[in-house]
């Protein structure tokens, strides 16, 4: 269940950042276009002023203006191509994430699997009754016998009897050695 929140999560989290990274691109777009259509007549102004014999201070600072807002706007389309590749870039190490959590995921979600059908398997070579298994099930998921009398509605005492049983069938000696010992083949199998 939590895989499936996580990748959603993700996939919701994705397309949120496509759509800001969008609308972020085209805001600068736009500025980007207002201050190319301000060089560009501003450029036809300097041109303008420099047939109408203006005095030269004027032209000089008008040429400055012309020079810093064509630097402004070749800054500002340099800077959104940088960053609309680093998102691209981003987006697409998200997907990777994504699609390596997914694999992870179905790989866990099988090898729980197999790992409940050992249990199981283990449990049916021990000759424990069903309702024997079920109590195994819960000592191995860590609940306490007065947890698992209520999970099963049962009497504690009953709950008690039936996990000496287990024990007894299975030559443990308690609810640690029934966990370390499926553990201790879990941890071997993966080891070696």
């Amino acid at each position: 269940m939590p895989e499936k929140r996580m990748g959603h999560m993700s996939q919701e989290h994705l397309k949120g950042l496509k759509r800001f990274d969008f609308q972020r691109v085209m805001k600068d777009l736009l500025i980007a276009i207002l201050l190319a259509a301000i060089v560009a007549l501003k450029f036809v102004d300097v041109i303008a002023d420099m047939g109408m014999q203006l005095p030269l201070m004027h032209l000089v600072q008008e040429w400055v203006l012309l020079g810093l807002s064509a630097f402004g706007c070749v800054y500002l389309i340099i800077d959104i191509r940088r960053r609309t590749s680093a998102m691209q870039h981003l987006n697409h190490n998200l997907t990777l994430s994504d699609a390596k959590l997914a694999s992870l995921s179905t790989e866990l979600r099988e090898a729980r699997h197999a790992y409940s059908s050992t249990i199981q398997e283990q449990f049916l070579a021990w000759g424990l009754t069903p309702s024997e298994q079920q109590v195994a099930l819960l000592l191995l998921k860590g609940l306490s016998l007065q947890e698992i009398a209520s999970v099963r509605e049962t009497r504690e005492k009953t709950v008690r009897q039936q996990a000496s049983n287990i024990y007894g069938k299975a030559g443990l000696e308690g609810r640690h050695a029934l966990a370390a010992w499926f553990l201790e083949d879990f941890v071997t199998d993966s080891a070696a």
